[in-house]
């Protein structure tokens, strides 16, 4: 009876919480109904939504692509050919991620301040994001055992042949995986798209709240870019399908032969160069520029110290308030897998795909009409934060709880503890580095975080990402280096840990 008690009092906690990330979907819901189909049929159906979405449609199509092609070629040469010091571009080729993507933008305006529209946003976004789609790959393609290429290749058919014919079919998951990443950041971007001025969903949604403070254009804006989103997932579930890509027989699986460049080695080797040169080189020569350009009178120590200090501040308590709110369904979805687990559970995965332009317009929306003290207030902030990185936190949790014995956690309760005592005080204890590393992955987010922040930002809150952002509006970029390098020596450590997670996750 106790168990049953326990499990329930988790379940009732999961639900509360999958009602908390339903808000921004309800929020879309109601402002549809509240301005009525004809006003909200003409905010949508016309010309600047239109060429809004032709321009996401474009740099969908062009970007996707061509940082698919660079990912499956990087993945290929570290993980399948003898290319010299493959271990060093392997970890270059996921360190992009440690730069924000805004400051990726800052440093190629800060190059070429001509640089703008659909074909500067195609080359940043595939610099900044790539790594989204390289991750996933490269551990695929360790994955996967050499078998069938070996049959392949017996029948006759040349290593070209082999890789397209056999070793790229069994790479869709990790490509349509990556691909959606991508898709998704591409919605969701502002800052990088704003400074190279590209007009997308993001930035006219931003436009418009801070031009009309949570107008009806904006809120419908925020409705079009929640369907997109959803499309966008649709479309990444339809293409995954129900095809079975596990290994089936006795014996293990062997390490593949790397393959010989040879004389193309040079060759090959120029496309990892000049990868690190672009997504790398690019920003930290910038930064170290405009560094030397300003000199000692670009680090107001006071101000520094200050937005770091406000900055760590949010992570901290935003990583934990988001953790507390993600471990009843982490532990149900370990603990009681069931069709309700799987319906919260989606509940709170569907809400990390939404831009935090949306999740910002919601809560403003609802603070304002209903509960007004807390508007632009760190409550508002945290809860902004919590519901944008519910999903982070919850593949972290769910990893760590999986490892803790249920044994020790049912002693627990059989001896009069409370669920949640049992899962604080034995199953976290028995889990904590993955959950150090589950709250950092949220931390890392908040730290680099900036549409939300923007919008929502008590008066008087300044973080290293707003700090940054007012210099670059005022285009004082060498004012703007050192809380760019601040979120840059935050990040780099958590994408080296990425890093070696992944591969210790196959034993390398």
């Amino acid at each position: 009876m106790s168990r049953f008690t326990g499990r329930d009092a988790v379940a009732g906690a999961a639900v509360l919480v999958s009602l908390f990330a339903l808000l921004p979907l309800g929020f879309v819901i109601w402002i549809t109904v509240q301005i009525g189909w004809q006003t909200a049929s003409a905010l949508v159906f016309r010309p600047r939504v239109g060429e809004l979405l032709v321009n996401t449609l474009l740099l969908g199509a062009s970007t996707i692509p061509i940082a698919i092609a660079l990912a499956v070629t990087l993945a290929w040469l570290t993980e399948r050919s003898d290319l010299r010091g493959a271990r060093i571009w392997s970890w270059l080729a996921v360190a992009p991620l440690g730069v924000p993507a805004f400051v990726h933008s800052y440093a190629w305006v800060s190059v070429v301040p001509s640089m703008g529209g659909l074909s500067a946003g195609v080359l940043i976004s595939v610099l900044a994001y790539f790594p989204f789609l390289y991750l996933p790959v490269s551990a695929q393609l360790r994955r996967l055992d050499p078998a069938l290429e070996d049959v392949a290749a017996s029948l006759g058919l040349s290593p070209s042949r082999v890789f397209f014919r056999v070793v790229l079919p069994q790479l869709r998951l990790a490509i349509l995986g990556g691909a959606l990443l991508v898709g998704l950041h591409l919605l969701a971007e502002y800052g990088l798209y704003a400074m190279i001025q590209f007009d997308t969903f993001s930035t006219a949604i931003v436009d418009q709240f801070q031009s009309s403070y949570n107008g009806p254009a904006a809120n419908m804006l925020g409705g079009v870019l929640v369907v997109a989103c959803l499309l966008l997932l649709g479309l990444e579930a339809l293409l995954r399908g129900r095809e079975r890509y596990a290994r089936v027989g006795s014996g293990a699986a062997r390490p593949a032969t790397r393959i010989r460049l040879g004389r193309t080695t040079l060759l090959w080797l120029m496309v990892p160069s000049a990868t690190a040169a672009l997504s790398l080189g690019v920003p930290l020569v910038t930064l170290a520029r405009w560094l030397a350009i300003g000199g000692a009178g670009v680090w107001p120590l006071d101000s520094i110290a200050g937005a770091l200090g406000q900055t760590l501040g949010l992570a901290l308590f935003g990583a934990v308030l988001t953790s507390l709110l993600a471990l009843p369904m982490a532990w149900l979805s370990v603990r009681a897998p069931g069709r309700l687990q799987r319906l919260l559970e989606a509940c709170h995965y569907y809400v990390g795909a939404l831009p935090g332009v949306v999740v910002a317009l919601a809560l403003v929306t609802i603070t304002v009409r209903v509960a007004l003290p807390l508007y632009q207030t760190m409550a508002t902030l945290l809860a902004a934060y919590a519901l944008m990185f519910l999903p982070r936190a919850l593949v972290g949790l769910r990893a760590s709880i999986a490892q803790a014995p249920v044994e020790l956690e049912r002693a627990a309760m059989a001896l009069g503890r409370t669920p949640f005592k049992a899962i604080w005080q034995i199953t976290l204890r028995l889990s904590a580095p993955g959950v150090a590393a589950s709250m950092a992955l949220v931390a890392l987010g908040i730290t680099t975080e900036l549409t939300a922040t923007l919008m929502l930002a008590p008066s008087g809150t300044v973080t290293l990402s707003t700090r940054f952002w007012s210099a670059t509006n005022d285009i004082d970029y060498a004012r703007a280096a050192p809380y760019a390098l601040m979120m840059v020596l935050l990040a780099l450590p958590l994408t080296l840990l990425l890093h070696f997670q992944s591969r210790r996750s196959i034993g390398q």
